[in-house]
């Protein structure tokens, strides 16, 4: 069985990794990050923190020298979907791409490159410490199921949830995996955002009571916009909130690391998704509607230049 990791960054790793144990899978990386991918193939990929190992993949930058693989898992941020599927879409047309993306919309994109499409949603968490080497910040579960859209066959699902849960991660093969995901954009929507702007861990915001108050806020319009959808949560993000400052409390969340190295974050397709779909719905999504707008504003300002004054 062949898996390409479509986005070797640091969630992609952890998946990378894991199913490089595996002596009945092998295992492609592809990222355009030529230090990263070097240092992949001269030392191995290895994971600290939570997981503690070095697993052969064959890490490449050019699409051409990797072949068609059974099974791909895109873990690059959501602004990239497009240009990241354009690239590797010839690689599975008789395969299956899960997506284990932040936030929504991005299993509509892979749908327009692929026939067969996994929707999938994350706990697991990470960063890159330096070039081939990610520290494995938070566990979890991984949630998989058909995308509604070019569904994968639930064959293909369970082939794929069963690699990963040999490789020694948790994942839990669905007939509907939507709950699962809305569970874990609410969720983001809080942890990712504020920290965004708090610059705080989660954990170190959970315990600001103002903070804290906020977070809720903007949860209860995610799930009011769930619930408007039809779709049930798989858990409660208040409860996946307080589960997320116990097992991580110093994780500095992806739109933090984002922010931090003035990137591009994906409010977009979080806390933007929401207040889309709210808007769409005629649910009101204040909250969400202004956080969208103040990083948006934040990433502004990593581009501007302010005239002196004379």
């Amino acid at each position: 069985m062949k898996v390409c990791i479509i986005g070797c960054g640091a969630i992609g790793s952890l998946y990378a990794a894991h199913l490089g144990k595996l002596d009945d899978v092998e295992v492609w990386a592809y990222d355009l990050n030529q230090a990263h991918v070097d240092a992949i193939n001269e030392k191995g990929l290895t994971l600290t923190g939570l997981s503690d190992f070095t697993a052969t993949v064959n890490a490449r930058s050019s699409v051409d020298e990797i072949p068609e693989c059974d099974f791909g898992i895109i873990a690059t941020k959501t602004m990239f979907t497009h240009a990241a599927m354009e690239s590797v879409a010839k690689l599975f047309q008789n395969g299956a791409v899960c997506s284990v993306q932040n936030g929504i919309g991005s299993e509509e994109i892979v749908a327009e490159y692929v026939p067969h499409v996994i929707q999938g949603t994350i706990f697991p968490a990470g960063h890159i410490i330096e070039p081939g080497v990610v520290n494995h910040d938070a566990g979890g579960k991984t949630w998989i199921g058909p995308f509604a859209t070019n569904p994968a066959s639930m064959e293909e699902v369970e082939k794929l949830a069963d690699a990963i849960n040999r490789s020694g991660m948790d994942c839990l093969a669905m007939e509907d995996a939507r709950g699962a995901q809305w569970t874990k954009v609410i969720f983001n929507s809080a942890s990712n955002a504020v920290a965004a702007l708090t610059r705080l861990p989660h954990g170190v915001n959970c315990d600001q009571e103002g903070v804290r108050k906020v977070m809720s806020a903007l949860m209860a319009e995610g799930v009011a916009v769930a619930d408007a959808l039809g779709i049930t949560l798989d858990s409660d993000p208040e409860e996946l909130t307080d589960y997320g400052r116990e097992k991580a409390y110093y994780h500095p969340p992806s739109m933090l690391q984002d922010v931090m190295a003035g990137r591009h974050t994906e409010v977009d397709a979080l806390n933007g998704g929401i207040a889309k779909y709210g808007k769409d719905l005629g649910i009101p999504c204040p909250m969400n509607e202004a956080f969208t707008a103040i990083i948006k504003g934040l990433e502004t300002s990593w581009s501007l230049e302010i005239p002196e004054k004379h």
